[in-house]
């Protein structure tokens, strides 16, 4: 096999030796050169390479980065109007929670304003009570509707843990023990009563104008009937007889009193008004004035009036039934315990 300087020897003579020294050192210049192309051309294609896969990268990284901010701006935008919603929550729950504490302050004040006046309040509604109860005895000595009235006033009390109320309960219930000890008259029954006999006083028929009685006749036997003449002198015979009245009045019977029709007027209001008085001494308890008023309305029924007639006798009973009746002595009085009341509710003012 022929090598490349068999194959160059018969085309070219042989030069000097100097120029085959410059040739040998040439080569291997030519050969680093090369090399040296060669490394840099592949350096200049892997730093290509690796500057596109950069590019690459940064490409992809960028529109990851886009992809985030896009997100980002979303989340902050999010995160803007979430913020904007609970600041504006913030101010609706700032101002209820102001009106809260407001109205916080108002119950407080309430509260406060109500402890202080609870004392006040259970003095007013005890003196209340025990006025009506002072009313009920002095007025209508309606003894039933008073205890009522006392025992409403003790109950107010005993709900209260107060020491300083056990005196004013202890006089209220001595005041309740003294109205059951009182007589248990019916002074509403009667009262009406004696109302009833003021509204038929108008209609009691008076002594003088009783009527006699009349006889019944006896049966004739059947007559022939008379005539004309003789028929008009039987009836002008009984008329007589009706116009001329003779009575006995002897002490077995009393002498009626002949009053003109101004005096029956006045007998009448007169007698309305003793009943009126006695009604009116019924309701204050006052026992003597009315037994006489009473017996005054009695005796001027006995002797003005129509004893016979029903409705006299009727109203005679009643009267006699209420003369009979005891309304009691005195009521007490609940002076001491009103007092009593008013100076606590005055302690407390001025406290």
């Amino acid at each position: 096999m022929s090598t490349p300087t068999d194959l160059e020897q018969p085309s070219s003579p042989p030069g000097p030796p100097a120029d085959r020294g410059k040739r040998s050192l040439a080569m291997p210049a030519l050969l680093v050169a090369l090399v040296a192309l060669l490394l840099l051309g592949w350096q200049w294609l892997e730093t290509r390479n690796r500057l596109s896969d950069a590019q690459e990268e940064l490409a992809r990284r960028l529109a990851e980065a886009d992809v985030v901010v896009k997100d980002s701006r979303n989340l902050a935008r999010r995160a803007q109007e979430d913020v904007q919603a609970l600041q504006e929550r913030t101010v609706s729950l700032e101002a209820k929670l102001a009106e809260t504490q407001g109205q916080q302050l108002a119950l407080e004040s309430m509260y406060q304003e109500l402890s202080k006046g609870r004392d006040e309040r259970l003095l007013a509604e005890v003196d209340h009570a025990l006025t009506i109860a002072a009313q009920q005895l002095q007025l209508a000595g309606n003894v039933e509707a008073a205890l009522l009235s006392l025992s409403a006033a003790d109950a107010r009390l005993a709900r209260s843990s107060q020491p300083q109320l056990l005196a004013l309960r202890r006089l209220i219930g001595r005041d309740i023990e003294r109205l059951k000890a009182q007589p248990t008259a019916d002074v509403p029954g009667l009262a009406l009563k004696i109302e009833g006999l003021v509204g038929a006083v108008d209609n009691l028929p008076l002594a003088y104008e009783q009527r006699p009685k009349t006889t019944p006749s006896r049966v004739e036997p059947a007559v022939p009937q008379p005539g004309f003449w003789s028929a008009l002198l039987a009836d002008f015979a009984n008329e007589l007889k009706q116009l001329i009245r003779i009575e006995r009045t002897d002490g077995s019977m009393a002498d009626p009193a002949l009053l003109s029709p101004s005096q029956s007027v006045f007998l009448r209001e007169n007698l309305k008004l003793r009943l009126v008085n006695a009604r009116l001494s019924l309701l204050a308890r006052d026992s003597r004035s009315f037994r006489q008023d009473i017996r005054q309305a009695s005796e001027w029924l006995e002797r003005y009036f129509d004893v016979h007639a029903k409705a006299v006798q009727a109203s005679a009973a009643t009267l006699k039934l209420l003369a009979a009746t005891d309304v009691g002595g005195e009521v007490p009085a609940l002076t001491e315990t009103l007092d009593a009341v008013r100076a606590m509710k005055i302690g407390k003012e001025k406290r």
